[in-house]
Protein backbone atom coordinates (compact mmCIF):
# COMPACT_ATOMS: atom_id res chain seq x y z
CA UNK A 1 0.00 0.00 0.00
CA UNK A 2 1.40 3.34 -1.05
CA UNK A 3 1.82 6.00 1.59
CA UNK A 4 0.19 9.41 0.96
CA UNK A 5 3.50 11.25 0.81
CA UNK A 6 5.13 8.90 -1.69
CA UNK A 7 5.76 10.27 -5.18
CA UNK A 8 6.74 8.17 -8.17
CA UNK A 9 8.93 9.95 -10.75
CA UNK A 10 8.73 8.64 -14.28
CA UNK A 11 10.36 10.01 -17.45
CA UNK A 12 8.17 11.88 -19.89
CA UNK A 13 7.36 9.75 -22.94
CA UNK A 14 6.65 12.50 -25.45
CA UNK A 15 9.11 13.66 -28.07
CA UNK A 16 9.72 16.96 -26.35
CA UNK A 17 8.58 18.65 -23.17
CA UNK A 18 9.91 21.85 -21.63
CA UNK A 19 9.61 21.77 -17.86
CA UNK A 20 9.65 25.53 -17.35
CA UNK A 21 7.76 25.20 -14.04
CA UNK A 22 10.41 22.79 -12.75
CA UNK A 23 13.21 25.16 -13.71
CA UNK A 24 11.49 27.96 -11.81
CA UNK A 25 10.97 25.78 -8.72
CA UNK A 26 14.64 24.84 -8.70
CA UNK A 27 15.93 28.36 -9.43
CA UNK A 28 17.86 28.41 -6.14
CA UNK A 29 19.72 25.30 -7.23
CA UNK A 30 20.48 26.99 -10.55
CA UNK A 31 22.24 29.89 -8.86
CA UNK A 32 24.08 27.55 -6.47
CA UNK A 33 25.28 25.58 -9.48
CA UNK A 34 26.41 28.78 -11.19
CA UNK A 35 28.44 29.67 -8.11
CA UNK A 36 29.87 26.14 -7.91
CA UNK A 37 30.96 26.20 -11.55
CA UNK A 38 32.65 29.56 -11.17
CA UNK A 39 34.45 28.72 -7.92
CA UNK A 40 35.46 25.16 -8.84
CA UNK A 41 36.91 26.13 -12.23
CA UNK A 42 39.86 27.99 -10.74
CA UNK A 43 39.98 26.53 -7.26
CA UNK A 44 43.51 25.74 -6.05
CA UNK A 45 45.08 27.85 -8.79
CA UNK A 46 47.66 30.54 -8.07
CA UNK A 47 46.41 33.12 -10.56
CA UNK A 48 42.70 32.31 -10.17
CA UNK A 49 40.37 34.51 -12.28
CA UNK A 50 43.43 36.11 -13.90
CA UNK A 51 43.32 33.16 -16.30
CA UNK A 52 40.22 34.79 -17.78
CA UNK A 53 42.55 37.53 -19.04
CA UNK A 54 45.75 35.56 -19.66
CA UNK A 55 44.26 33.00 -22.06
CA UNK A 56 42.73 35.40 -24.64
CA UNK A 57 45.63 37.88 -24.37
CA UNK A 58 48.25 35.18 -24.97
CA UNK A 59 46.19 33.73 -27.83
CA UNK A 60 45.87 37.17 -29.42
CA UNK A 61 49.63 37.68 -29.08
CA UNK A 62 50.34 34.35 -30.79
CA UNK A 63 47.95 35.21 -33.61
CA UNK A 64 49.61 38.61 -33.95
CA UNK A 65 53.05 37.02 -34.31
CA UNK A 66 51.92 34.30 -36.73
CA UNK A 67 49.24 36.06 -38.78
CA UNK A 68 49.77 39.74 -38.00
CA UNK A 69 51.99 40.48 -40.99
CA UNK A 70 49.36 39.44 -43.50
CA UNK A 71 46.65 41.25 -41.59
CA UNK A 72 48.82 44.35 -41.26
CA UNK A 73 48.89 44.72 -45.03
CA UNK A 74 45.18 45.52 -44.89
CA UNK A 75 43.74 48.77 -43.63
CA UNK A 76 42.07 48.38 -40.28
CA UNK A 77 42.77 48.13 -36.54
CA UNK A 78 46.12 46.96 -35.14
CA UNK A 79 46.43 43.15 -35.41
CA UNK A 80 46.52 42.56 -31.64
CA UNK A 81 43.34 44.56 -31.10
CA UNK A 82 41.72 42.85 -34.10
CA UNK A 83 42.43 39.37 -32.73
CA UNK A 84 41.45 40.33 -29.19
CA UNK A 85 38.07 41.53 -30.42
CA UNK A 86 37.57 38.39 -32.49
CA UNK A 87 38.28 36.20 -29.46
CA UNK A 88 35.53 37.73 -27.29
CA UNK A 89 32.47 35.82 -28.48
CA UNK A 90 34.49 32.86 -29.71
CA UNK A 91 35.98 32.30 -26.24
CA UNK A 92 32.49 32.60 -24.76
CA UNK A 93 31.15 29.91 -27.11
CA UNK A 94 34.17 27.60 -26.68
CA UNK A 95 33.98 27.91 -22.90
CA UNK A 96 30.32 26.84 -22.92
CA UNK A 97 30.93 23.91 -25.26
CA UNK A 98 34.05 22.62 -23.48
CA UNK A 99 32.35 22.74 -20.07
CA UNK A 100 28.74 21.80 -20.78
CA UNK A 101 29.40 19.50 -23.73
CA UNK A 102 29.85 16.53 -21.42
CA UNK A 103 27.20 17.26 -18.80
CA UNK A 104 25.93 13.72 -18.29
CA UNK A 105 29.35 12.15 -17.68
CA UNK A 106 30.65 15.04 -15.57
CA UNK A 107 27.58 14.98 -13.29
CA UNK A 108 26.62 11.30 -13.40
CA UNK A 109 27.23 10.86 -9.65
CA UNK A 110 24.62 13.52 -8.92
CA UNK A 111 22.19 12.75 -11.73
CA UNK A 112 21.79 9.11 -10.65
CA UNK A 113 21.02 9.95 -7.01
CA UNK A 114 19.04 13.20 -6.85
CA UNK A 115 16.14 14.44 -8.95
CA UNK A 116 16.15 17.96 -10.37
CA UNK A 117 15.64 19.35 -13.88
CA UNK A 118 18.75 18.19 -15.75
CA UNK A 119 18.72 21.31 -17.89
CA UNK A 120 19.93 23.26 -14.86
CA UNK A 121 23.51 22.04 -15.31
CA UNK A 122 24.13 23.34 -18.88
CA UNK A 123 22.14 26.50 -18.12
CA UNK A 124 24.41 27.15 -15.14
CA UNK A 125 27.46 26.78 -17.38
CA UNK A 126 26.07 29.36 -19.81
CA UNK A 127 25.37 31.85 -17.02
CA UNK A 128 28.72 31.33 -15.27
CA UNK A 129 30.52 31.77 -18.62
CA UNK A 130 29.19 35.34 -18.73
CA UNK A 131 31.67 36.26 -15.97
CA UNK A 132 34.86 35.58 -17.97
CA UNK A 133 33.20 37.22 -20.99
CA UNK A 134 32.62 40.38 -18.95
CA UNK A 135 36.21 40.40 -17.67
CA UNK A 136 37.63 39.87 -21.16
CA UNK A 137 35.36 42.60 -22.50
CA UNK A 138 36.73 45.06 -19.94
CA UNK A 139 40.29 44.16 -20.99
CA UNK A 140 39.36 44.64 -24.65
CA UNK A 141 37.79 48.03 -23.92
CA UNK A 142 40.92 49.13 -22.05
CA UNK A 143 43.18 48.15 -24.98
CA UNK A 144 40.71 49.69 -27.42
CA UNK A 145 40.57 52.99 -25.53
CA UNK A 146 44.38 53.17 -25.23
CA UNK A 147 44.82 52.43 -28.95
CA UNK A 148 42.15 54.87 -30.09
CA UNK A 149 43.44 57.64 -27.82
CA UNK A 150 46.89 57.18 -29.33
CA UNK A 151 45.49 57.29 -32.86
CA UNK A 152 43.00 60.06 -32.13
CA UNK A 153 40.11 58.18 -33.80
CA UNK A 154 37.07 56.25 -32.55
CA UNK A 155 35.88 54.07 -35.47
CA UNK A 156 32.65 52.93 -33.83
CA UNK A 157 29.53 51.94 -35.71
CA UNK A 158 26.08 52.49 -34.16
CA UNK A 159 24.50 49.46 -35.82
CA UNK A 160 27.22 47.11 -34.62
CA UNK A 161 27.00 48.40 -31.06
CA UNK A 162 23.20 48.10 -31.11
CA UNK A 163 23.44 44.47 -32.28
CA UNK A 164 26.11 43.53 -29.74
CA UNK A 165 23.72 42.54 -26.88
CA UNK A 166 21.81 40.29 -29.26
CA UNK A 167 25.06 38.79 -30.53
CA UNK A 168 25.93 37.80 -26.94
CA UNK A 169 22.48 36.28 -26.37
CA UNK A 170 22.59 34.36 -29.65
CA UNK A 171 26.08 33.05 -28.89
CA UNK A 172 24.78 31.77 -25.56
CA UNK A 173 21.76 30.09 -27.21
CA UNK A 174 23.88 28.49 -29.91
CA UNK A 175 26.48 27.31 -27.40
CA UNK A 176 23.69 25.86 -25.24
CA UNK A 177 22.16 24.03 -28.20
CA UNK A 178 25.45 22.51 -29.34
CA UNK A 179 26.44 21.50 -25.80
CA UNK A 180 23.05 19.84 -25.21
CA UNK A 181 23.46 17.81 -28.40
CA UNK A 182 27.04 16.76 -27.61
CA UNK A 183 26.08 15.85 -24.03
CA UNK A 184 23.28 13.63 -25.28
CA UNK A 185 25.45 11.93 -27.89
CA UNK A 186 28.45 11.49 -25.58
CA UNK A 187 26.24 9.72 -23.03
CA UNK A 188 26.03 6.83 -25.50
CA UNK A 189 29.10 7.31 -27.68
CA UNK A 190 32.19 7.85 -25.56
CA UNK A 191 34.31 8.75 -28.58
CA UNK A 192 32.77 12.21 -28.60
CA UNK A 193 34.43 13.00 -25.28
CA UNK A 194 37.84 12.63 -26.90
CA UNK A 195 36.83 14.31 -30.16
CA UNK A 196 35.21 17.39 -28.60
CA UNK A 197 38.42 19.38 -27.85
CA UNK A 198 39.64 18.69 -31.40
CA UNK A 199 36.27 19.77 -32.84
CA UNK A 200 36.39 23.03 -30.89
CA UNK A 201 39.89 23.79 -32.18
CA UNK A 202 38.92 23.08 -35.78
CA UNK A 203 35.73 25.11 -35.39
CA UNK A 204 37.76 28.22 -34.66
CA UNK A 205 39.39 27.99 -38.09
CA UNK A 206 36.02 28.01 -39.86
CA UNK A 207 34.99 31.06 -37.81
CA UNK A 208 36.36 34.47 -38.90
CA UNK A 209 38.47 34.89 -35.77
CA UNK A 210 41.88 35.01 -37.46
CA UNK A 211 40.85 36.60 -40.76
CA UNK A 212 37.87 38.88 -41.39
CA UNK A 213 35.00 37.61 -43.49
CA UNK A 214 35.70 39.93 -46.43
CA UNK A 215 39.21 38.44 -46.88
CA UNK A 216 37.96 34.87 -47.24
CA UNK A 217 37.80 33.17 -50.61
CA UNK A 218 34.58 31.97 -52.21
CA UNK A 219 34.77 28.42 -50.82
CA UNK A 220 35.73 29.66 -47.34
CA UNK A 221 32.82 32.11 -47.39
CA UNK A 222 30.38 29.30 -48.12
CA UNK A 223 31.70 27.40 -45.11
CA UNK A 224 31.57 30.53 -42.94
CA UNK A 225 28.01 31.18 -44.11
CA UNK A 226 26.93 27.85 -42.60
CA UNK A 227 28.54 28.84 -39.28
CA UNK A 228 26.10 30.78 -37.05
CA UNK A 229 29.04 32.39 -35.23
CA UNK A 230 30.23 34.26 -38.35
CA UNK A 231 27.95 37.33 -38.19
CA UNK A 232 28.26 37.40 -34.38
CA UNK A 233 32.06 37.75 -34.48
CA UNK A 234 31.72 40.25 -37.31
CA UNK A 235 29.24 42.27 -35.22
CA UNK A 236 31.96 42.99 -32.66
CA UNK A 237 34.29 44.21 -35.41
CA UNK A 238 31.56 46.29 -37.00
CA UNK A 239 30.70 47.92 -33.68
CA UNK A 240 34.24 48.82 -32.63
CA UNK A 241 36.17 48.93 -35.90
CA UNK A 242 33.45 49.83 -38.40
CA UNK A 243 34.72 47.08 -40.70
CA UNK A 244 32.65 43.95 -40.04
CA UNK A 245 30.43 42.31 -42.65
CA UNK A 246 26.92 42.20 -41.17
CA UNK A 247 24.01 41.78 -43.59
CA UNK A 248 20.33 40.86 -43.03
CA UNK A 249 20.79 37.67 -45.06
CA UNK A 250 23.82 36.57 -43.07
CA UNK A 251 22.01 37.22 -39.80
CA UNK A 252 18.83 35.48 -40.97
CA UNK A 253 20.76 32.29 -41.78
CA UNK A 254 22.61 32.53 -38.46
CA UNK A 255 19.44 32.98 -36.39
CA UNK A 256 17.67 30.17 -38.23
CA UNK A 257 20.55 27.74 -37.68
CA UNK A 258 20.82 28.80 -34.03
CA UNK A 259 17.14 28.12 -33.31
CA UNK A 260 17.30 24.81 -35.19
CA UNK A 261 20.40 23.75 -33.22
CA UNK A 262 18.83 24.77 -29.91
CA UNK A 263 15.62 22.84 -30.66
CA UNK A 264 17.54 19.75 -31.79
CA UNK A 265 19.78 19.96 -28.72
CA UNK A 266 16.79 20.14 -26.38
CA UNK A 267 15.14 17.14 -28.05
CA UNK A 268 18.32 15.03 -27.93
CA UNK A 269 19.11 16.04 -24.35
CA UNK A 270 15.61 15.19 -23.19
CA UNK A 271 15.66 11.83 -24.95
CA UNK A 272 19.07 10.93 -23.50
CA UNK A 273 17.96 12.02 -20.03
CA UNK A 274 15.61 9.04 -19.75
CA UNK A 275 18.18 6.28 -20.18
CA UNK A 276 21.60 7.84 -19.58
CA UNK A 277 21.93 6.14 -16.18
CA UNK A 278 22.01 2.79 -17.97
CA UNK A 279 24.74 3.83 -20.41
CA UNK A 280 27.01 6.26 -18.52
Amino acid sequence: MSLPYEKVIRPHRGWIRFDWAGLWRYRDLLWLTVRRDFVARYQQTILGPAWFVIQPVVTALVFTIVFGQRLGAQSGPPPFLFFLGGMLLWSFFANILNTAGNAFHANSAVFTKVYFPRLIVPLAVVISSLVPLAIQFVVFLAVYAYTCLGAGTWPVDALGLALLPWAIVQTALFGLGVSLATSALSAKYRDLQHALPFVVQMWMFVTPVIFPYHQLGHAARLVALANPLTPLVETVRLGFFGAGVVTPGLYAVSIGLTLLTLFAGLVLYQRAERTFADTV
